[in-house]
C-alpha cells in the first residue's frame, strides 16, 4: 500500500483529500503546516506529497525545495492562485505537478495514481554502470550525473529526463511522450512543464545553457539528446 502525505492548513479540504485516497487505497498521512509536514515527510518518507503552498510556519515552497534535496518522491502543489508564475516556481523547487483549487478529487487522485506508476517505470539502471559523453559522465545503479569530477545536484525528474533521453540517444523525441514516460500521465497533465524541466536540467548540465550542444530543441518536435563529440 502506497502513502500520501497530505499538507493543508484547510482541516475541510484535508479530510476530503484523505477520505478520496483512502477509498482509493492509499494509505494517508496528514499536517496542518508545514513544518509538521516536513518533519513527517523526513520521518515515513512517504510515496507522494500533496503540498499546498499557503501554510503557515513554514510555506510550501520551502518545504518542497527541502524535501527534494533530501527525498526522492513526487510532490503535486495546491493552491488557490492561478498564475503561471506560481506554478513555474513550484516546479522549479522540486514539485512534479501542479493543481489549482478548486479542483476535482478525482482528478487529484487520477494525478496520484499516474505519478505512482510512473515512479514504478522509473528508468532501469543499465548493464553498464556509467555511461560519459564528452565531459558528461551519468552512473544509472546510483543516479547521479557528474560533470568531469563535479556531482550536478538534479532533481528526481531532472534526473530521470535526462536518463529516458540518453536512453533514447539521437532520437527526437515528441514533449508529449516524455510527459507520458517521464511523468506518467498518458498525455493527462500539461506539455509545459517538460520545457520548465528541460530549461533547469540545461541550466545544470550545460556550458552554456543559451545554446545547448548536450539536450537539443527540435523545432516541431520535441527534445534530442546528442552527444556533441
Amino acid at each position: 500500500m502506497s502513502t500520501v502525505l497530505v499538507v493543508d492548513d484547510e482541516k475541510t479540504m484535508v479530510d476530503v483529500i484523505k477520505y478520496s485516497l483512502e477509498k482509493a487505497g492509499y494509505k494517508v498521512l496528514t499536517a496542518y503546516d508545514g513544518q509538521e509536514g516536513l518533519d513527517l515527510a523526513k520521518k515515513h518518507h512517504p510515496d507522494l506529497m500533496v503540498l499546498d503552498i499557503m501554510l503557515p510556519v513554514i510555506d510550501g515552497y520551502e518545504v518542497c525545495k527541502a524535501v527534494s534535496a533530501e527525498l526522492s518522491i513526487p510532490i503535486i502543489m495546491l493552491s488557490a492562485k492561478d498564475e503561471e508564475i506560481d506554478r513555474i516556481l513550484g516546479l522549479e523547487l522540486g514539485a512534479d505537478d501542479y493543481l489549482t483549487k478548486p479542483f476535482s478529487p478525482r482528478e487529484l487522485v487520477a494525478r496520484v495514481k499516474a505519478h505512482l506508476r510512473a515512479e514504478k517505470r522509473r528508468v532501469k539502471p543499465q548493464t553498464c554502470d556509467e555511461t560519459c559523453f564528452g565531459e558528461l559522465r551519468i552512473n544509472f545503479n546510483r543516479r547521479e550525473v557528474y560533470r568531469q569530477e563535479e556531482k550536478l545536484e538534479l532533481t528526481p525528474k531532472e534526473y530521470e529526463l535526462f536518463a529516458w533521453l540518453v536512453n533514447h540517444k539521437d532520437i527526437a523525441i515528441k514533449r508529449e511522450t516524455l510527459l507520458e514516460q517521464v511523468w506518467g500521465y498518458d498525455y493527462y497533465g500539461d506539455a509545459k512543464i517538460v520545457n520548465v524541466t528541460v530549461a533547469r536540467l540545461r541550466e545544470k548540465i550545460e556550458r552554456d545553457p543559451s545554446n545547448p550542444v548536450f539536450v537539443i530543441t527540435v523545432r516541431g518536435v520535441g527534445y534530442m539528446f546528442q552527444n556533441p563529440l
